[in-house]
Order: C-alpha cells, then sequence, then structure tokens
C-alpha cells in the first residue's frame, strides 16, 4: 500500500532538485498541450483551438445556427441532433481534443459549405497537431519527471519520444486512449473509471515508447486495480493548491503547482511499477526499468 504523503513528501524532494527544469518543462506542455488546466497561460478553453479564429462567437455570431435548423428539421430531428451533439461535446472536452467536427456538420446541415469546409480543415489540423505533437508531448512530460526522480534531469529527455520508431507507437496508443474515454465518457460514470484505469499508460510509453498497444492497456489496467479511489482522493488533495492558483491568476501553478503535481504521479507511477515487477503482473517484463 502506498502513501499520500510519502509520495507527495518524495515529490517535493524532486522539484527542489530540478526546479528550474521542472518549471520550464511543465511551462511547455502547458503552453502546447492544456494539460495543466490552472495554468495563467493554458486552460482548456475556445482560445486554445487552431480553428479558434472561426469558432469564435465575435467572428460568427451572425450564424444563427439552431434558428437555421429550426426551420429545416422537426422537433424530434433537432431533439436527436442536440442529444448527440451535447454527448459528443461532452465526451470531446474531457479528452482535451480541440475541435468540434459537430460544428462543421451543422453547417453542411444549413447549407453553409464555406463555412463546414474551413470547420473541417480546421479540425484535421487540430487533430494531426493533438496527435503527432500535444499527446506524445505529454507523455515527454512524464518521462522527465520519471528521470527526475534519481537524477538532475535535463529537459531534452522530451527528445527521446520524438525519435524515429517512437512517435508512431506513442501517439497511435495515446490516441486510442482517448478515443476509449471519449466514449466510455457516453456513460459518465464509465468514462471516470476508465480514465483512472488508464491513467497510467502515459508513463508506461514514457519508459517504453515502443511497448505493444495491448501491452500498455493492460499493464495500465492492473496497476490501477484497487487504487483508483486512492488515487482520486491524490488528485483531490491538491484542490487547495488549485484554488490558490486561481486566487494568483495561475501563477502560483506555473511556478510550483504543475511541477509538484507532476512529480507526486510520478511518484505514484514507480510506487506501482514496483508492485507490478514485484507481483508479476502480466507483461510485467515490459515495463523499463532503466528509468
Amino acid at each position: 500500500m502506498w502513501d499520500r504523503k510519502e509520495l507527495k513528501a518524495r515529490a517535493k524532494e524532486v522539484v527542489k532538485r530540478n526546479y528550474w527544469t521542472a518549471v520550464v518543462t511543465c511551462f511547455l506542455v502547458a503552453l502546447l498541450t492544456g494539460e495543466f488546466g490552472t495554468s495563467i497561460i493554458i486552460k482548456q478553453d475556445e482560445s486554445l483551438r487552431p480553428n479558434f479564429f472561426i469558432n469564435h462567437q465575435n467572428i460568427i455570431e451572425n450564424i444563427e445556427i439552431e434558428e437555421n435548423i429550426k426551420e429545416t428539421l422537426n422537433d424530434t430531428q433537432i431533439n436527436i441532433i442536440k442529444a448527440i451533439e451535447a454527448n459528443l461535446n461532452s465526451a470531446t472536452k474531457s479528452q482535451k481534443y480541440i475541435f468540434k467536427i459537430w460544428d462543421a456538420i451543422n453547417s453542411f446541415q444549413i447549407n453553409r459549405t464555406a463555412i463546414g469546409t474551413i470547420l473541417i480543415i480546421g479540425a484535421i489540423l487540430a487533430f494531426l497537431f493533438i496527435v503527432f505533437i500535444a499527446d506524445p508531448l505529454i507523455v515527454g512530460g512524464k518521462r522527465y519527471f520519471l528521470k527526475a526522480r534519481n537524477n538532475n534531469a535535463k529537459i531534452g529527455e522530451i527528445k527521446v519520444i520524438f525519435q524515429k520508431g517512437n512517435l508512431l507507437n506513442i501517439a497511435i496508443t495515446m490516441f486510442l486512449r482517448n478515443i476509449y474515454n471519449a466514449l466510455w465518457y457516453l456513460t459518465i460514470i464509465g468514462g471516470v473509471i476508465k480514465t483512472y484505469e488508464y491513467r497510467m499508460i502515459p508513463y508506461i510509453l514514457a519508459e517504453n515508447p515502443r511497448i505493444k498497444r495491448k501491452e500498455a492497456f493492460e499493464l495500465s489496467k492492473q496497476m490501477m486495480k484497487g487504487n483508483k479511489w486512492k488515487t482520486f482522493i491524490l488528485d483531490m488533495s491538491f484542490f487547495g493548491w488549485n484554488f490558490l492558483s486561481v486566487l494568483t491568476l495561475g501563477i502560483l501553478s506555473i511556478f510550483y503547482v504543475n511541477p509538484y503535481n507532476a512529480a507526486t504521479i510520478a511518484e505514484l507511477y514507480a510506487t506501482l511499477k514496483t508492485k507490478a515487477i514485484d507481483q508479476k503482473y502480466k507483461y510485467y517484463e515490459s515495463l523499463n526499468n532503466e528509468i
């Protein structure tokens, strides 16, 4: 069994030893991925979207999609569309997907072909950015903090993730994790459970970028078995820090809370990995013990 206070105490030492590189690493990850939602620079909102200039209310405020739909569809069709849209938007938001395919579909439905086409292009660009840059960069951030546990880590550790032979496997595995999470979020409770079940996948990839996707999912599932609730409580233990970050407009997040949080979860992964190896979980041989 692991102790929350012990994990956080070890994390504080890691941050103290690697302070400035930890701050810069978290800042870069936040800047490009929105991983840390309380940052002054990055919040998971509309402004993060590559196609933000298309969706911004000031630009398309005169396009009254709902009114046009009501004119062309009956009540049943409108209700179905709204239900599907609500679920899709909720699911994709939870996975940090920064585009809305549904906006494009709506535009085509009301014969706004030009807007729909631009939205589709924006969505494709956003998709490529997320899959091949943002998600791998998140994994790179995990690698940095795993390295920082035992060494004075360098930001350059992130480069390993983008090396030939590593990037594609990481991109596909993270993409599948996000898709599975999004689908499970259609059941609400299932989404929360699966989010924690898949929590260790980025760390597993950080240590072994070429691990088979099936093995990464199975290992994370085994490692989080019996630990989901405790991990949730661990996350909630940062509520006070996050509240203070809001009061400082996110400055506290940048210079302390984000590195502290990231280092703590890295300590959790290291603890769960040790147990996985000791108890010889299925595919435990694929856990990279070099970091």
